[in-house]
């Protein structure tokens, strides 16, 4: 009988779980005291069914569990002994802590797309651009702080924030925090650390003149819109072109940006101010940024790009459950949202290294799709993604078993 490759030894759960290198999960666990005083459900188990979660999209323990039980004569092939109690996987949720699960995403961005460079290569504009930004995930109770106003019964729903810093050229979150919807923004900025030669893109809402000083300092550009309140004054007028006013550019000055009666807190700094006229939306925007020589149209370009974080939010959002939350606790709350950010993580890996080798490229939800219904079937993920139609084929050209034969006559 001729050997046949669509299907393996391995469900599709488990080819994304090599993904993930045990030795990197034991040693985090080691680090954070993760499987301290624990018997059974150790945090590989507690992993593995998170993220089975993730992928199946459960919104509540009972369906999580039931789950599992279905597949309990697959468990070995992903590592797991037994399946747990809706207790257990409550009680590890609220007490295992949220910092090894974060941990784990950021070390397997760097296994999988390499540790950022202490200065990067200034001849491309996509490989060095970071986006910086944000999203609120709304929760059912009020166990983290939400933002804006009371409702009109005195009650406010908590929510949660996500802080990304996402690298362009991956569409993947390089830096992820957590914190309560209710947290300023800015207090991300001095989180970061980027290399030299990057550019990073944000939104108004992280004006922090301190975190520019800073980025300029150590030889990062920035972009980012002109607050309303903010104070400024024209130093120099650029020339503008005939051909950037036909493109949008309205006006190209050098500024100080700052107040000088507060300049003991922070220092007035010089900073370039390009308004452009966006014929497309029929709107004018105002941008700043520290580098003083660049093209005014390739600034406007920059800031354009950083609408890609939002496509990076609606994916995240449309194919991973953030709705339905497995417990009411902060603890469990972050467990299930890093886990999603895994469960994202390892599928655009797949998604990104079979692009490598295929002509027409998957999207993420089709590819997410697929591997949501059949996650516990005995199919070759990547043959199967790469040449769908010829693995397909192969199969259908299998010949008939004895009992087929049998039957047939």
């Amino acid at each position: 009988m001729p050997k046949n490759t669509f299907f393996t030894g391995q469900p599709v759960f488990s080819q994304l779980l090599s993904l993930i290198p045990r030795s990197l999960v034991h040693s985090l666990s080691r680090e954070y005291n993760c499987d301290r005083y624990c018997k059974k459900f150790t945090s590989y188990d507690h992993l593995v069914s998170m993220l089975f979660s993730a992928f199946h999209h459960c919104s509540s323990l009972r369906e999580l569990i039931t789950g599992l039980q279905a597949n309990v004569f697959r468990l070995k092939h992903l590592g797991l002994k037994y399946t747990p109690r809706r207790s257990t996987l409550a009680d590890a949720n609220a007490r295992r802590t949220a910092d090894f699960f974060g941990a784990l995403f950021h070390r397997l961005y760097r296994h999988h797309y390499g540790s950022l460079p202490d200065s990067l290569n200034k001849k491309s504009i996509r490989n060095r651009l970071f986006i910086v930004d944000s999203t609120t995930i709304t929760l059912f109770s009020s166990v983290m702080a939400g933002m804006g106003s009371y409702g009109n019964n005195g009650r406010k729903k908590g929510g949660a924030k996500a802080h990304l810093l996402v690298r362009a050229k991956d569409q993947l979150p390089c830096f992820i925090y957590l914190s309560e919807a209710k947290e300023n923004d800015k207090l991300f900025l001095p989180m970061l650390a980027l290399p030299k030669g990057s550019i990073v893109v944000m939104d108004r809402g992280y004006n922090s003149y301190q975190s520019f000083i800073n980025w300029t300092r150590q030889k990062v550009m920035w972009v980012t819109r002109l607050h309303p309140t903010a104070v400024w004054s024209v130093q120099k007028q650029l020339p503008v072109t005939t051909d950037q006013q036909q493109q949008g550019v309205l006006e190209d000055v050098v500024i100080l940006l700052g107040n000088p009666r507060k300049a003991h807190i922070n220092r007035v700094q010089t900073v370039r101010l390009v308004r452009f006229f966006d014929k497309d939306n029929n709107k004018e925007f105002s941008f700043i940024s520290n580098n003083l020589t660049m093209n005014a149209l390739t600034i406007a370009g920059i800031y354009k790009q950083r609408w890609d974080i939002e496509l990076l939010f609606k994916r995240i959002k449309q194919n991973f459950n953030l709705q339905d939350f497995l417990g009411d606790n902060e603890n469990a709350i972050k467990i299930q949202l890093w886990c999603g950010l895994i469960a994202d993580l390892l599928i655009k890996t797949v998604k990104d290294k079979v692009d490598k080798v295929r002509k027409r490229k998957w999207s993420f939800a089709n590819v997410a799709g697929l591997i949501r219904q059949h996650l516990t079937t005995y199919i070759n993920l990547y043959a199967f993604l790469i040449h769908p139609e010829k693995a397909m084929l192969q199969y259908c050209k299998q010949p008939p078993t004895p009992q087929l034969k049998l039957y047939l006559t």
